[in-house]
């Protein structure tokens, strides 16, 4: 059986360049995040700040 997500919280990464984003999870206590990725749009290395995920079930 898959492990729970319980007392994770689901993040958005989105690019400073582009409208492209990434999903991920992490601890709620940590500090935001701002982390060097590759943009397939642009197709280079940009950095994603971290935004608040819409919440599904609203």
């Amino acid at each position: 059986m898959a492990k729970s997500k319980k007392g994770k919280q689901c993040v958005l990464l989105k690019s400073s360049e582009s409208h492209y984003s990434y999903t991920l999870f992490k601890k709620p206590g940590a500090s935001k995040l701002q982390i060097k990725k590759y943009d397939p749009v642009l197709r280079k290395h940009t950095i994603f700040n971290e935004k608040k995920a819409p919440n599904p079930k609203a």
